[in-house]
Formats: structure tokens, sequence, C-alpha cells
């Protein structure tokens, strides 16, 4: 499969406006784990990161399954509440990434649609505080829905998913 040209620009929200899948899996696996509580509220950071999130027109998936794997990178409004009076921030990089027929997953059960990807990137991530700081690899798998996808924009990608959990990681 070939990657499409890049569109330039970002929505409102940081969103990266592309045609490239690769491209935006890997911006939305970093934002995945990415927050700072010196400069934003555990809402905000929720918030954010939910605009990226695009539900599709059958339900499959739904923003309940959003929650779940947004808590499964180990944060809710409870553990964000403590960090903050750590002056806790996350930052993550791509160390690598997997796409489509790289995957065994999707080798064996392709996308149901064309235009429909997943990407499995691995990230550091560093989780750092007044008092301590924490580096580790974590895997972030991300569905993408590009044109000519019937349930994407004309001229642009979008996140459909993600998953952090492990036991929902396609490899």
């Amino acid at each position: 499969m070939t990657t499409a040209a890049a569109v330039e620009g970002h929505d409102g929200y940081g969103v990266p406006r592309t045609t490239d899948f690769r491209k935006l899996a890997s911006a939305a696996a970093t934002a995945v784990y990415t927050w700072d509580t010196r400069g934003a509220s555990y809402s905000e950071v929720y918030s954010g990161l939910r605009n990226w999130w695009h539900v599709l027109p059958d339900g499959s998936n739904p923003l309940a399954v959003f929650v779940q794997e947004f808590e499964a990178t180990g944060i809710n409004a409870g553990t964000y509440q403590y960090l903050a009076g750590q002056q806790a921030y996350r930052s993550a990089t791509v160390e690598s990434m997997m796409c489509d027929s790289e995957l065994a997953k999707v080798r064996e059960r392709p996308a149901p649609w064309a235009g429909l990807h997943v990407c499995t990137v691995s990230l550091r991530v560093v989780d750092q505080s007044i008092s301590a700081r924490n580096s580790y690899a974590a895997p972030v798998s991300v569905m993408v829905n590009c044109p000519p996808a019937a349930s994407a924009p004309a001229d642009h990608c979008i996140m459909v998913g993600f998953y952090a959990a492990p036991n929902r990681i396609v490899y």
C-alpha cells in the first residue's frame, strides 16, 4: 500500500488534516500519551483528545471505548488530580510504527473496507514530576479512516479509535 501525499494544516484541536494515515496515526498515538498537569486540567486533556475520536455512523466505536482506552494509559480524573499536586507531566515520542499488512492480526483479518487503516505505534513515554522521572515503552494501536471510505471526509483522514489496553493492541 502506498501513502498519499499529506494535506497541509491542522484542525482547531491540533489534529493534523492529512491524507497520510501514517502521519495521523503517529500524531494520535503521541497525543494519547501526552499531558501536562501544569498547564491543563483533566477535563481539558480529556476533551482535547476526545476531539480526535470520530464516532462512525454505525456506532461501532462508541465513546465508552474511548473512555476505557484512555484510562488504560494510566490516567483518570482521580490520578490526574493527585499528579497535579506533583506538577507531573507526560511526553511521548514515536520509536517505531507498523501498519496494515505489516501487522499479523491485520493480515489474518483485513480491514472491512477500503480506507480503514490500523497502525501500532511503539512509543517512548516519559513521566516526570517534582519527585520522580520514569521512562518506559508503550504500544498504541490507532485506527484511521481515510478516503475512499464512505464514512471518511473526502479530503483527509480521521482517527476512529485507539487501543492502549495491553490485551487490545494489534500485533
